[in-house]
């Protein structure tokens, strides 16, 4: 098995090369999605997220109003470190057992927004940035998230910088492309992961 780390930027295109490693074979456990399960109606991780924010983060539906908790935590860095010591613990153990599933000669791919930021690249056998300059970024988040540029700017400082992820990338995926040359880099990237995972 072959553990990769995948990270990248907000808006950098991270999702998109997921989605085209997965159509090649990988498996993919992605952070993200296991983040929202982990604080879903009726988990201990809502109970924790509501018992330090207070109720004002819930939905009319008792569900988490994740844009009312982003609005509060990503301006403050204290409050993020909070939510994070909440929610990182079960994203992890979650992740491992996701992976504990996977085949031996798999290439287990983890979508780790965060990756850079909590120093977690030395738990994988290679790391994999997907990298795109803040001007994309920016559009990316405005155009097609629908984004303030305000708030876009701000998830952006709250995450590590350019300069830092590429610090720690043993392969940088470059998505400042048309997506054909995107495809074709990324094919190259699969047939690398899936040479090591056979080694």
């Amino acid at each position: 098995m072959l553990k990769v780390g995948l990270t990248g930027g907000i808006g950098a295109g991270k999702s998109e090369v997921s989605r085209l490693l997965v159509a090649r074979g990988a498996v993919l456990i992605d952070a993200d999605r296991i983040a929202r399960e982990v604080v879903a109606p009726g988990t201990p991780g809502l109970a924790a997220v509501v018992e330090a924010f207070g109720e004002e983060v819930l939905a009319a539906d008792g569900s988490l109003d994740r844009p009312r908790l982003g609005s509060i935590v990503f301006a403050d860095p204290e409050k993020l470190a909070v939510l994070n010591s909440i929610v990182h613990p079960l994203v992890g153990a979650r992740s491992r057992e996701l992976e504990s599933a996977a085949a031996d000669d798999a290439v287990v791919i983890h979508d780790v927004p965060l990756l850079a930021e909590n120093g977690l690249a030395p738990l994988y056998d290679l790391v994999v940035v997907v990298d795109a300059s803040p001007e994309t970024q920016l559009d990316r988040l405005v155009r097609l998230r629908g984004m303030t540029d305000q708030d876009a700017r701000a998830r952006m400082a709250a995450q590590a910088t350019r300069e830092k992820r590429l610090e720690i990338a043993d392969v940088v995926i470059d998505n400042d492309v048309p997506l054909e040359a995107l495809e074709r880099r990324v094919d190259e990237v699969w047939s690398e992961l899936v040479r090591r995972a056979r080694e």
